[in-house]
């Protein structure tokens, strides 16, 4: 009889942290391998987004993908007094690694946004980087000079962060905007948005946008419009992590200029060493299966992951 195939279901655990409600999801390794993976996912995220990245990953050793707060449908730090900025998501992460990892070692995989939060908290929790035997970056970024953004549309995204931060401008949008018709409508033509639309039609176009739709759903608002806004004012090069960095980075990367990046995270890691990836965008909204998201792991990291680890 031929296997069930898997989904991200198969895999979600709930997850209670720091008064917060969310999910995780825990993927077993396909190989028996020891080591133990931290993927962190981005801006604009659930746990069903990554599926595909956390079983190619499972490859390689045990995957676990905690929600972000306020991510993914888990509850926003606002729900329980604090903002959404990178302090407070790198403690929570903290936290975290510190009630899973008790007596382990840990190899992190952060993307984009996650990559921020991870490298904030080495900063604010230096004890914790002798717990990290890999850090990876996934189309990471570490100051916002990164971004090359056009000086219009950097302001556009900075009023928009200040704007949606702010608890009546996030709850009319959320409740009065964010409407599933209205999504379909605008989605693809957005600016961000469009380039994931770019190429594919009929089943694929649809399964994109009720993917976007979710997205749109199920994410906060407010920690939406805070977590931009933190990104967009982003500074992590005054503390040093004693930590080598192996980075994953796309050629045609519309948000990040690759260059810039490298600058700003040789301030911050004791070693830097880049990898290119053929993807084809900064990340497609849906990784729905291991083919789709081996190009995030190229060769050379491919084969730092698969050395046994004590």
């Amino acid at each position: 009889m031929a296997k069930t195939a898997k989904s991200p279901a198969d895999y979600i655990l709930p997850l209670y942290i720091n008064g917060l409600e969310g999910r995780m999801m825990r993927v077993p390794a396909k190989r028996g391998h020891k080591r133990e993976i931290l993927f962190i996912y981005g801006h604009h995220s659930s746990l069903e987004r990554w599926w595909g990245l956390a079983d190619e990953l499972s490859k390689f050793g045990n995957v676990t993908v905690p929600d972000l707060p306020g991510f993914g449908g888990m509850q926003s730090l606002y729900k329980i007094g604090q903002q959404a900025n990178l302090d407070n998501l790198a403690d929570y992460l903290a936290a975290f690694i510190k009630l899973r990892y008790r007596n382990k070692k840990v190899t992190i995989a952060a993307m984009s946004l996650g990559f921020a939060v991870t490298t904030r908290m080495l900063q604010r929790y230096p004890d914790l980087t002798k717990k990290v035997n890999l850090l990876i970056s996934i189309v990471g970024c570490a100051h916002k000079d990164d971004f090359k953004f056009s000086k219009k549309l950097a302001f556009l995204y900075r009023l928009a962060g200040r704007t949606l931060s702010r608890k009546l401008p996030a709850y009319c949008f959320q409740h009065l905007v964010l409407r599933p018709s209205l999504i379909r409508r605008v989605c693809h033509r957005g600016h961000n948005s469009k380039e994931k639309f770019i190429g594919i039609s009929g089943d694929e176009f649809s399964r994109t946008m009720e993917t976007e739709v979710i997205l749109w759903k199920i994410n906060d608002i407010r920690t939406w419009g805070k977590t931009l806004l933190e990104m967009l004012t982003l500074d992590n090069c005054n503390k040093r992590v004693d930590l080598p960095v192996y980075h994953v980075a796309t050629k045609k990367d519309k948000y990040f200029d690759n260059n810039s990046v490298e600058e700003h995270m040789r301030r911050i890691f004791s070693d830097f060493q880049v990898f290119y990836t053929k993807v084809p965008n900064h990340a497609p909204t849906i990784i729905a299966d291991a083919k789709t998201a081996a190009p995030f792991i190229p060769v050379e990291l491919r084969k730092m992951m698969s050395k046994k680890v004590i």
